[in-house]
């Protein structure tokens, strides 16, 4: 479009809705304003249309107004308004009226602490003098104050921080003041921080505080103000002794309790400041990136400073960001080295409830690491939160730091000495539903592997009860708690003797749960000397179920794993160990034993059964005839667990006591077994000579290189077949067999060479 050809503008007006202002005493008239350029021919060249309002304000409206008067003098005035919706205004105009009072022309009435106003002003803000009240930021350290106060009002009401937002010159001005003179005045401070945590509270907001640095500002602020507070108390000392004047004792006296008051008002002030300084940092420190940068200004060393101070709600706050910076390592180390353990006790105690609870909370963050439980313990915070078992609110986050402390054995017998046990013995029992809390279970499975937890459990009818429990609900974790306890030798094992057989009516049910497995696990811990266990084999009909676990793959690992120590433990008795081998149970642990070769903890629980089977003369015979056991036995002698050594030894020299036979090749073993590099040598070199090795290239026979070189042991080229020297690594052992797998027995019921004939072989070669 040409200007030359605009001549005319057309505006038309279309009246919309009449409605009552929302917080004055105003009528709003909504109204669409289309406004068209007409070409020189009258022709529309460009149009657009707007939404508008007018607003009539009732200054004069009160109880003694004229209504109908005032709705006509409306109507003739604004032209925007017909005639005919005279009684439409007469009515807006009496809901006016009845209506509460509320804050005049764009004023914003909020519960604003009066502090930051000067000389006690209780004045209102008006969103349309903003550009005055920037206009006071540069006046006098009383102006500045008063103005940013009344900017904080505007600031408050979340409707209006869209456009303060976008009125960068105040906010530039806002933060200009801040970084100068945040030093000389308290309420300006609060003030203005005030101002930009309002912007802080929402997430949208936060390129405000970014953009002009204020979360940095704040990081100094508090540095600076917690240094202030030092210099103030060490004044405050100096003034109390007097310094190096002789000064009248009653003048002093006043003169600290004077300065003392100051310093109370100052603290009380600098706490107002303190706390909006680290809302705001919470606040902004949603974005991790953010939280990286405090991180890297100390920010964890300023809020552990800060837990010196006496304000409530400044240490909720301080606490309550701690434990958000807890969640990352580098943090909780650097909580560490500020003993911030030490520091958070005291909070413990409070009387307020949220500060105890989000206490409670960074305790449980913390107790992950091993030296902050430690730390826990050493401060003596261990009676206090046991104290807290019985509040509601906290119970869950004190049973989660509880049972991280019962992780550490060393600490499960000072729960001895606090009212932990019957605490969590009543819990237990008077939990509602089948299932019992998990962090209470859990600290309570914890505390039943001591001896001494054990016992208090089993005061009075303590087990009888968790028993009749755990039977009803069939509830595994509440069964393993009664596990842990069955393993403590002494009177509380005892106990159990009148629940065995309810224990083996569950296992012989031909279930496979974890309860099941769990009650596995108990008969297995019930070593009893009066118990009958060939009765229960046969009332109960084990054997069978025994038998059909043992299969591989048959259940679970952990059942059979369970029910092989249960087989231990019955095996101690001579006639149950009969009956156990009678009942072909020993084939079928050779079978398992083949194909769990792998698993350290079923062949130690294998191999123990056989140590058990042994020791009777009754099946002492049974075990020895059954080449594979002895076999087996020989070839773990050597494995790299240290139990099962221990446990093959001791089998094979009862063994070996009892029969020539195996006691001269066990023999013949272990003597290969310690002299392998000089037999492979002399077997080696021998093989050679017989046949008819050529001279090396070096002039010597290979057999008279190894036999007669200085030091055999030491020769370069000893493993030049490939093998490495049994100190090493890769020394594939006895049998071929490397350490990195279990060796699998190479014995069967025939024997391919005679290994006593072998052995005699080797020793005329070797010249013994």
């Amino acid at each position: 479009m040409q200007a030359d050809d605009a001549r005319y503008l057309k505006k038309k007006v279309k009246v919309g809705s009449l409605d009552v202002h929302p917080t004055e005493k105003a009528l709003v008239v909504n109204y669409e304003l289309e406004a068209t350029i007409l070409g020189q021919l009258g022709d529309a060249m460009l149009g657009d249309k707007k939404e508008c309002q007018k607003i009539i304000r009732l200054k004069s409206l009160d109880n003694n107004t004229d209504i109908a008067v005032l709705a006509r003098e409306v109507v003739d005035k604004c032209k925007l308004i017909h005639p005919s919706k005279l009684n439409e205004v007469q009515h807006l105009i009496t809901y006016l009226l009845s209506r509460k009072d509320t804050a005049k022309d764009g004023q914003v009435s909020l519960d604003h602490p009066s502090a930051g106003l000067p000389n006690g002003m209780t004045e209102q803000a008006n969103l349309n003098e903003l550009d005055s009240y920037m206009e006071m930021l540069y006046e006098d350290m009383a102006e500045k104050v008063r103005g940013a106060s009344l900017i904080l009002q505007l600031a408050r009401n979340p409707d209006y921080l869209e456009e303060l937002c976008q009125n960068e010159t105040v906010l530039g001005a806002l933060a200009r003041v801040l970084r100068e003179d945040w030093k000389k005045s308290l309420d300006l401070s609060y003030n203005i921080v005030y101002t930009f945590f309002c912007f802080s509270v929402f997430s949208n907001f936060h390129t405000v505080i970014s953009h002009f640095k204020i979360g940095s500002l704040c990081m100094d602020i508090i540095d600076g103000e917690l240094q202030r507070t030092d210099q103030y108390r060490e004044q405050l000392t100096k003034r109390k002794k007097g310094g190096e004047l002789a000064i009248d004792p009653a003048k002093l006296q006043q003169d600290y309790e004077r300065n003392l008051k100051k310093y109370q008002t100052v603290v009380e002030k600098q706490d107002q400041v303190l706390r909006v300084c680290t809302y705001l940092l919470l606040n902004i420190a949603e974005d991790v990136r953010v939280e990286e940068k405090m991180r890297r200004k100390n920010i964890v060393g300023l809020l552990v400073r800060m837990l010196e101070r006496d304000s409530t709600d400044l240490l909720l706050l301080v606490v309550s960001f701690l434990k958000k910076l807890s969640v990352y390592m580098e943090n909780k180390d650097d909580m560490a080295d500020l003993n911030i353990v030490e520091k958070v006790s005291r909070l413990v105690s409070t009387n307020n409830s949220d500060l105890v609870n989000v206490t409670v909370r960074l305790l449980l963050n913390l107790s992950f690491d091993a030296g902050m439980r430690g730390k826990i313990i050493k401060v003596g915070l261990l009676p206090k939160l046991v104290a807290l078992i019985c509040e509601e609110r906290h119970q869950q986050a004190v049973l989660a730091v509880l049972y991280h402390l019962s992780v550490d054995d060393k600490c499960k017998s000072m729960f001895t000495y606090t009212d932990c046990i019957p605490m969590v013995m009543k819990l237990v029992l008077n939990s509602a539903g089948p299932q019992v809390p998990l962090e209470l279970m859990a600290l309570a499975v914890n505390l039943a592997a001591n001896k001494r937890n054990a016992q208090l459990v089993c005061e009075g009818a303590g087990l009888k009860l968790l028993l009749k429990r755990a039977l009803k609900y069939r509830d595994p974790l509440l069964t393993k708690m009664i596990r842990n306890i069955a393993q403590h030798e002494g009177p509380t094992r005892a106990l159990f003797t009148e629940f065995v057989g309810e224990l083996c009516e569950v296992v012989s049910s031909g279930k496979s749960d974890e309860f099941v497995l769990e009650c596995v696990g108990v008969l297995g811990n019930l070593s009893l000397p009066d118990l009958d266990y060939t009765q229960l084999l046969s009332k109960y009909n084990l054997i069978d179920w025994i038998k059909e676990s043992l299969q591989p793959d048959a259940v679970e690992d952990d059942l059979a794993l369970e029910v092989v120590v249960l087989l231990g433990t019955v095996a101690g008795d001579q006639a149950a160990a009969e009956l156990i081998v009678e009942s072909g149970i020993l084939h079928s642990l050779v079978n398992l034993l083949n194909a769990k070769q792998e698993d350290d903890e079923v062949v130690l629980q294998i191999v123990y059964v056989f140590y058990q089977l042994t020791r009777h003369e009754a099946t002492r015979p049974q075990v020895i005839s059954t080449t594979e056991v002895p076999a087996y036995l020989i070839d773990l002698m050597h494995d790299k667990n240290t139990e099962i050594r221990r446990v093959c030894d001791t089998t094979l020299d009862i063994i070996g006591e009892n029969d020539e036979d195996w006691a001269v090749r066990i023999q013949c073993h272990k003597f290969r077994w310690y002299n392998s590099q000089w037999l492979d040598m002399v077997e080696e070199a021998e093989n050679i000579d017989t046949m008819g090795g050529e001279e090396m290239a070096g002039g010597e026979g290979l057999g008279h290189s190894y036999l007669h070189h200085s030091d055999v042991l030491d020769h370069h080229g000893l493993y030049s077949d490939g093998l490495s020297s049994p100190e090493s690594e890769d020394y594939p052992g006895m049998n071929g067999h490397s350490e990195d797998s279990r060796p699998s027995s190479n014995y069967t019921n025939r024997f391919s060479a005679d290994l006593e004939q072998f052995a005699d072989e080797l020793l005329k070669k070797a010249g013994v």
